[in-house]
């Protein structure tokens, strides 16, 4: 795992400080995150098709070597990410805070499209980093009219690869991060190697380090040196459980078993296809052989001759290739909690609620990821806190209540059914919550009292008008004026 915990009280001397750590200390995270790189590049390959079936070598030079690679990785990925993800992520600020400055950062960044990004790393390779940072905005005529000093900054997040950063914290039990390192090699023009760029993120400013050829930093390295405004290290570590792992990273074993039956299997079939021909008493020459391509031999000798002719053939068990191809396929989605969608479980007519038994464990595998995900979100939220408050925005991010809801199809008919029967017995603030796509129970309880004082209006409208004495534009019959002329006197 590319994390490096280190003692904090080291980093007290002229050339190694906390705020700008020495060469060394630098290089050894450098190292440390070389060492994790061929785990996360195994992981990243697997994802992308590149699996091991692919480097199959036969050890007979003559037999067929087919190469059938089901990408079991990616669809588990895949299937979590949706899971996860489909739904944009819900943040309702505590009692008497507000996060609507937060909020509107979070909308001009495109968050939904960044979080899906960050649930693949995560589900991939078992941690996600992002950073966050400060970009100048291009003032407009809008901001001119409706503020008068239009904000020219605005709060970016990106995602970076793993496989180039590493996190360097404490090595007490909290492991409160002390600074980052984002390392990218960089290429000329002619695609050549052409040194690296090594970025060190500190809680109080942005070291960037440009070599000429080692990832290694000195003292001939170029160094800029840029502020840091967030108040803490912009870089931001999710974990996707408490071992970093990713979530097919265990059944890599089972996914190679897998293609590799496949593989037989059809090296089985075209071994089938080219079956040799055998002769019993008899021979053919070069002539006959020619004549055998069009189905027919000349001259071929009867049986009472003792000749005759069979195909050699690899006997074939699909039976038991196919139970055994079927028992690691069933073992890949019962270990990775991810139901295979095409099985005849899952049928079009299941109710909600039988839905949520049958995906039991992946409701379980998404509780344990939507713990560390919100983890990081909030370290998010306080980061962009810190930067919103320095100007005339006021937010409180603390006690934000963050929901992630699952991407499963919802019954609604089902659903609203069960609102109006718990009508009367559950609070509606609590019910209405059940609807899907509702962000603010609140507002729709507001809505329905506007929609039901509106209904009221209109039976009443309607009642007054059948009255004889009723004079429209007069608010009511004659029986209502006398009840007004009562009650003034």
């Amino acid at each position: 795992m590319a994390t490096l915990a280190v003692d904090a009280s080291l980093f007290n001397t002229e050339d190694n400080t906390l705020d700008d750590p020495g060469f060394d200390v630098i290089n050894h995270a450098l190292d440390e995150l070389d060492r994790a790189k061929p785990r996360y590049d195994m992981l990243f390959n697997y994802y992308n098709g590149q699996q091991a079936i692919g480097n199959r070598v036969l050890r007979s030079a003559q037999a067929k070597n087919a190469k059938v690679m089901v990408n079991h990785a990616k669809y588990i990925t895949d299937m979590n990410v949706g899971f996860m993800t489909g739904n944009p992520i819900k943040y309702v600020a505590a009692k008497g805070k507000s996060i609507d400055p937060i909020l509107e950062e979070m909308d001009g960044m495109g968050i939904q499209k960044h979080d899906t990004e960050l649930e693949k790393d995560l589900s991939v390779f078992g941690v996600g980093y992002e950073v966050l940072y400060l970009e100048q905005k291009a003032e407009s005529t809008e901001d001119v009219e409706n503020e008068g000093q239009p904000r020219l900054i605005q709060i970016k997040a990106e995602c970076i690869d793993p496989r180039g950063v590493i996190m360097v914290t404490d090595d007490t039990v909290e492991h409160k991060p002390l600074f980052a390192i984002y390392a990218q090699e960089k290429h000329n023009l002619a695609g050549s190697p052409n040194g690296w760029l090594v970025v060190v993120y500190t809680k109080t400013q942005t070291i960037t380090y440009r070599t000429r050829m080692s990832k290694h930093v000195d003292a001939a390295s170029v160094k800029t040196v840029q502020p840091n405004y967030f108040g803490n290290v912009p870089v931001i570590e999710y974990r996707n459980n408490e071992e970093r792992q990713g979530d097919f990273e265990q059944e890599i074993s089972l996914i190679d078993a897998y293609n590799t039956i496949q593989s037989d299997r059809v090296v089985d079939k075209e071994s089938f296809v080219d079956a040799l021909l055998i002769f019993y008493g008899f021979g053919v020459d070069e002539e006959d052989a020619a004549q055998i391509k069009n189905g027919f031999i000349n001259n071929a000798p009867s049986k009472d001759e003792g000749a005759s002719a069979e195909w050699l053939t690899k006997t074939l068990d699909e039976s038991q290739l196919e139970l055994l191809s079927k028992s690691i396929e069933d073992d890949i989605h019962k270990t990775s909690f991810v139901p295979n969608m095409n099985d005849e479980k899952f049928m079009g007519n299941t109710s909600g609620e039988a839905m949520k038994y049958k995906l039991f464990g992946l409701l379980n595998l998404l509780a344990t990821k939507s713990r560390y995900f919100v983890e990081g979100l909030r370290k998010r939220l306080d980061l962009m806190q810190s930067i919103l408050n320095f100007g005339a925005s006021q937010c409180d991010a603390s006690g934000c209540d963050i929901k992630i809801t699952p991407n499963i199809p919802a019954n609604l008919s089902e659903t609203v059914q069960n609102i109006v029967q718990a009508d009367s017995h559950i609070p509606r603030e609590i019910t209405y919550s059940w609807l899907p796509d509702i962000d603010d129970p609140k507002e729709v309880i507001e809505l329905m009292n506007q929609q039901n004082f509106e209904s009221i209006k209109r039976q009443q409208s309607a009642m007054l008008q059948g009255n004889p004495d009723y004079i429209e534009g007069q608010g009511g019959g004659a029986g209502e004026n006398d009840q007004s002329e009562n009650e003034e006197e």
